[in-house]
């Protein structure tokens, strides 16, 4: 991966490690809350909302190629359960561990006397910048590797009914009266019928078991 571009200190996702002193060995834990930046989670499923408070704990150790960073981000998501489609909300625990190595050192910490030729070798790397490091791309991955694909309210969630869109979960024994829809067009037909058209197609003559009756 190139190099970031340059980062500002004051970004409270971006941590300094000059404390460290890059002495192999050299070990520095932080607690920071931050507030979650936007889009974070599984855009259209289920995320951490813009601006909630997201508690990080991290260990920093600094080895001979660079700043290994380990830590655990807790937070609240909120989502819609894909069943039945109500708003539901989880505690978050993702955990994560990452290497930032020093621009200047190659995979087994021997300072490079120039810069590799082949591109490659850096396109998965992360680096730390004059001492700094933004965890906020190894957050994001952390954040939807630890989130569901498909949330729901409960593992035993019912979902919707699929004639009327009850929520099922609510009333168990819903149903609806199957009709056949082979007698379904003449019902709705005799509903609309008046006695008289009734009578004609029967055969008989409008008013003859009153007549009858008499």
């Amino acid at each position: 991966m190139a190099l970031n571009a340059r980062l500002d200190h004051r970004n409270p996702l971006v941590f300094d490690t000059h404390e460290l002193g890059r002495r192999p060995g050299a070990l520095q834990r932080l607690t920071r809350t931050v507030d979650a930046p936007k889009d974070f989670g599984i855009q259209g499923v289920i995320g951490v909302p813009e601006g909630a408070p997201v508690e990080l704990e991290l260990r920093l150790e600094s080895v001979m190629e660079g700043v290994l960073v380990t830590g655990t981000a807790r937070a609240q998501a909120e989502g819609e359960c894909v069943r039945c489609l109500e708003p539901l909300e989880l505690e978050l625990e993702a955990d994560f561990q990452e290497m930032f190595s020093y621009p200047d050192a190659d995979d087994r910490g021997r300072v490079k006397a120039e810069p590799a030729d082949d591109a490659e070798e850096d396109e998965d790397r992360l680096f730390l910048e004059d001492g700094l490091f933004d965890l906020e791309p190894v957050l994001r991955d952390a954040v939807v590797l630890a989130l569901p694909m498909q949330p729901v309210c409960q593992d035993d969630c019912l979902g919707l009914c699929s004639e009327c869109g009850a929520r099922l979960t609510d009333d168990p024994d819903h149903h609806h009266d199957a009709v056949d829809i082979r007698w379904a067009a003449l019902q709705g037909l005799a509903e609309t019928m008046t006695d008289g058209e009734k009578d004609e197609m029967s055969g008989a003559e409008p008013g003859v078991d009153e007549k009858q009756e008499k």
